[in-house]
């Protein structure tokens, strides 16, 4: 179901010159306990990111899933970029979270980050089940224009491929365009909040249940610590 937007991704990544590193061995590919659901991460070096990871797991018709983290430099004040897709083939059901993740919610710095966005959010109306945000705290480390999913994969009147592609362009303009990427936050402040950020995912985010039912606690408890957060433990 993601290959193609992981390819996309990965092909967007590189056109902004980006390549990938090294992952540590037990994290780059890692059997669930019954040998039938594997799951691989990578990791890019991509110019003005600190760090930007990929996750892709391959569990058959069960399920599907690609998440995907990028945290700007400390000298970055922009949002953290935010994908997870879900696909259950068996059941024909699609969850697909997209946003610009926001370091403050604030009107200011929504004004500076979030314009394409928002223009997203009326673009693609099917990607407007905020109903179903209270699956998430909406509050914290969501934007309010989050392009959210959930329902059959087949009834999306646009395909989620454009939308993905749509989301990356929106993504990389902020980043790029030196009007809207004005500095407000100190890099020390910066910093404060992609731990805060790290830390509060790593209690809440729901994928840690999901990947403990796959691949025991102890693997799960070390990827979402040292690999999907690893600035948790740090102290500010």
């Amino acid at each position: 179901m993601f290959n193609q937007i992981l390819e996309e991704l990965n092909s967007s990544i590189v056109s902004h010159g980006g390549h990938k590193v090294n992952v540590e061995k037990r994290f780059q590919e890692y059997f669930s306990k019954k040998k039938d659901t594997v799951i691989r991460s990578f990791l890019w070096d991509v110019p003005g990111f600190r760090r930007w990871r990929v996750t892709r797991m391959d569990g058959g018709e069960k399920l599907q899933v690609l998440n995907s983290v990028a945290y700007p430099n400390y000298s970055n004040e922009q949002p953290i970029l935010g994908i997870d897709l879900l696909w259950f083939e068996k059941k024909g059901k699609l969850v697909a979270v997209l946003d610009f993740q926001p370091l403050i919610q604030n009107d200011h710095y929504f004004r500076r980050y979030f314009e394409g966005l928002k223009t997203l959010k009326k673009s693609y109306p099917d990607f407007n089940s905020n109903k179903e945000m209270n699956l998430y705290d909406s509050k914290k480390y969501f934007s309010p224009w989050v392009l959210f999913y959930v329902g059959e994969g087949n009834n999306l009147k646009y395909s989620l491929r454009e939308v993905f592609i749509d989301f990356l362009d929106k993504y990389w303009l902020i980043h790029k365009d030196p009007v809207q990427n004005y500095q407000k936050l100190s890099p020390k402040k910066i910093k404060e909040l992609h731990i805060s950020y790290d830390a509060y995912n790593a209690e809440v985010d729901p994928a840690h249940g999901l990947f403990k039912s796959y691949f025991g606690k102890e693997w799960a408890d070390d990827f979402v610590q040292e690999f999907l957060f690893p600035n948790c433990n740090n102290r500010i």
